[in-house]
């Protein structure tokens, strides 16, 4: 009788305790089992260190406030180009908006989880918190059914999204597909239109889109020194210039990730601790 009952407390377990959201203004949602694991200490950079983002930065750092003061807020997706800052923004705009007095906490939430969602929302709708939901390079691939799950976190299903939760993702594709996979779609349907519309209103669920495009050698070699005046590392303009060019020439392309890839090295070489 024991053996059973332990088999059928695996099939169907006990739900889930209320977590507690006083112990972090930031978690990661995690299944088998299901938990919401606090993180004391989130790996982001100063909102002021984002450069050549400002009008994204300013829309979503307005939309976050809006939504932590609890008032309507829309769902965000920043696409675009990768290393240009997508997932750095959203934690930076979660940190400013703490400094601003304002009560919320973010939860993240892999891709391979979606199907979960369900059971991630009803224990965020239950608490009188407010939260950002936050999915990082979001994608989808050619037979790959999660973005159902998605739909019920933007707009779908009797219950809705809970009014304390907005849903924020990066992804670098401005339609969550690959381009080839809609193609295929449109020229095997009888009725083409038909036939992606579902796959591509997904990204129409999104009241805010957000493109973020290759930066300039010039933003590229503001970031850097906006890095090293953060962190106190010195060196010469015409050094940093000549150096953070050869650097870029080496990975065939610049963007924020290249710049602090840079950084980085700068640092180390200057013997100063990040």
């Amino acid at each position: 009788m024991k053996r059973i009952a332990a088999a059928l407390e695996r099939m169907s377990p006990a739900p889930l305790a209320a977590p507690d959201f006083d112990a972090a203004d930031a978690f990661v949602w995690h299944v088998e089992p299901d938990r919401l694991e606090p993180v004391p200490k989130v790996n982001r950079v100063d909102l002021s260190l984002l450069v050549g983002v400002d009008r994204s930065r300013d829309t979503l750092l307005t939309n976050t406030v809006q939504f932590a003061r609890g008032l309507p807020a829309n769902n965000a997706l920043l696409w675009g180009a990768r290393g240009m800052g997508k997932s750095s923004l959203v934690k930076a705009v979660h940190a400013q908006v703490l400094a601003q007095g304002h009560a919320l906490k973010i939860v993240e939430l892999q891709r391979e989880d979606l199907p979960s969602v369900a059971r991630l929302l009803n224990l965020l709708r239950a608490s009188d918190a407010r939260f950002v939901l936050f999915c990082d390079d979001l994608s989808f691939s050619h037979d790959d059914q999660h973005y159902k799950s998605l739909k019920a976190v933007l707009d779908g299903g009797i219950e809705g999204r809970p009014d304390n939760v907005v849903f924020y993702a990066t992804s670098n594709r401005r339609h969550l597909m690959p381009r080839d996979m809609i193609e295929n779609e449109r020229s095997s349907a009888i009725n083409p239109s038909e036939a992606v519309e579902e796959k591509v209103s997904l990204s129409d669920r999104f009241g805010l889109w957000l493109g973020f495009h290759p930066c300039t050698q010039d933003d590229y070699l503001a970031m850097i020194r906006g890095y090293c005046d953060a962190h106190g590392v010195q060196i010469e303009d015409s050094t940093l210039r000549a150096e953070a060019i050869e650097w870029q020439a080496t990975r065939g392309g610049r963007s924020g990730r290249v710049a602090w890839q840079f950084f980085t090295d700068l640092a180390g070489r200057k013997g100063v601790r990040v």
